[in-house]
């Protein structure tokens, strides 16, 4: 992606940021006070992500479960009715609406709206070396290729129930794919593909099982045979 590019990706990655939120606020505001008042009280969650050049940032959430999460059953993996879970945390989750604190980190240029999905330090070191190498030379974001190929990352982890299945699963098997999918958006990305993936991004949301991405693009890594039948 030429220099130019870059500018005009991050020119409306902080338009597009900043008119959410000034858009969204009262839409928000609702959701905080649900917060304060159930649950933990806790209105954001922050995790250390890995973002640019490898450096971790602290990438903002609607809390939607405990505090404590990670370091309980089932890790950094979450199952069908998860008693960690929140009381308006399936609801947030399932909608996407938890990342809206992440327009922060977008504005703040810790993000962009398009890019391969931040994951936590661990997550990021299981990329092979060469995939990290490419993730490094681009800030994540808040959706992308993966995280449209993947919108159901947690429904195909919930076919496996030992938290060692879904480990190996995820592991083997989505981990090297959605790798190689952001890999194909930082070598193709330019303006048009940033507005096509926001576009596809909307469609996803709006029609969960939608598989337009399919069609959508076709020059796309092959879908490993193991994952065909998940997406």
């Amino acid at each position: 992606m030429n220099k130019k590019n870059i500018e005009f990706t991050r020119f409306f990655d902080v338009l597009f940021s900043g008119g959410a939120i000034v858009v969204l606020l009262p839409f928000m505001i609702p959701i905080m006070i649900g917060l304060k008042l159930t649950g933990e009280h806790d209105i954001f969650y922050m995790q250390d992500r890995a973002g640019k050049g490898g450096k971790p940032f602290k990438m903002l959430k609607f809390a939607t479960m405990l505090r404590n999460s990670p370091n309980l059953a089932g890790g950094l993996y979450t199952a069908e009715n998860d008693p960690r879970i929140l009381p308006m945390g399936k609801f947030l989750r399932k909608t996407k609406i938890n990342e809206l604190p992440q327009l922060i980190n977008i504005f703040k240029g810790d993000m962009s709206i398009i890019g391969y999905r931040p994951v936590v330090p661990f997550h990021f070191e299981r990329y092979s070396d060469e995939v990290k190498e490419v993730l490094k030379t681009s800030r994540p974001g808040l959706s992308g290729i993966g995280s449209i190929v993947f919108r159901n990352e947690e429904e195909i982890l919930q076919h496996f129930a030992e938290f060692e299945k879904k480990d190996e699963f995820h592991n083997n098997y989505i981990k090297p794919y959605k790798g190689a999918l952001e890999v194909w958006y930082i070598n193709h990305k330019n303006v048009n593909l940033y507005f096509k993936l926001i576009f596809m991004t909307v469609e996803a949301v709006l029609h969960p099982e939608s598989k337009k991405w399919k069609t959508a693009f076709k020059d796309l890594p092959p879908v490993p045979e193991e994952l065909k039948p998940y997406i």
